[in-house]
């Protein structure tokens, strides 16, 4: 029997995971959108846009021509999607063990700030943040701090069996289910497109 299709994922897991690398990656060979949650609930300047806002933002995101063939989103964001993007074929967790995130989060932080990259909006990582003490100001404390939290969280969604969670253990996983999607085949001649 062959494996479902998918062509609406969550891509979720620890900061510093690479949720949005896989999710670009998947999304790219889907030939669906790509959704970042951080750039729909961040606005300028760190601030958390109005969920109301995001939300709608999202929606409009999902209805959009690009997002018809299947969408594939990245990030956590549960609190605040009152229920948008839960018809997802299924949940991608990034469970990778605590010194792998810790070891890319520090190196992607330090590459961001020195590099000053914008993330979305103008927004940038500095790395006057390593230094701060309180996990929401800090990057590195946050993947470390929320490591455990988003284990149990991920653990207890797939336990309920309310969604397909596929649960990727290190890097390689992630990369040997990456190839195994395939786009879906075209529709044929004077068939309607889904």
């Amino acid at each position: 029997m062959p494996p479902p299709v998918l062509r609406r994922l969550r891509v979720v897991g620890n900061s510093g995971s690479g949720k949005t690398t896989l999710a670009r990656a998947a999304a790219g060979r889907l030939g669906a959108a790509h959704v970042e949650l951080d750039a729909v609930f961040w606005a300028e300047g760190w601030t958390k846009r109005d969920p109301e806002e995001a939300r709608g933002l999202l929606r409009d995101l999902l209805a959009s021509p690009a997002a018809r063939a299947g969408w594939v989103a990245d990030g956590n964001w549960n609190s605040v999607r009152q229920g948008l993007l839960d018809d997802a074929d299924a949940v991608v967790w990034l469970d990778y063990p605590r010194r792998v995130v810790m070891g890319r989060v520090v190196t992607r932080t330090l590459r961001r700030g020195v590099l000053r990259q914008e993330l979305w909006h103008g927004n940038r990582e500095t790395l006057r943040n390593l230094l701060r003490r309180e996990p929401d100001q800090n990057i590195v404390l946050w993947a470390w701090t929320q490591h455990r939290h988003y284990r149990q969280s991920y653990a207890d969604l797939a336990a309920t069996g309310r969604v397909r969670v596929i649960r990727l253990r290190h890097p390689r996983e992630a990369r040997r289910w990456l190839a195994t999607l395939v786009p879906p085949d075209p529709p044929c001649p004077g068939e309607p497109e889904a």
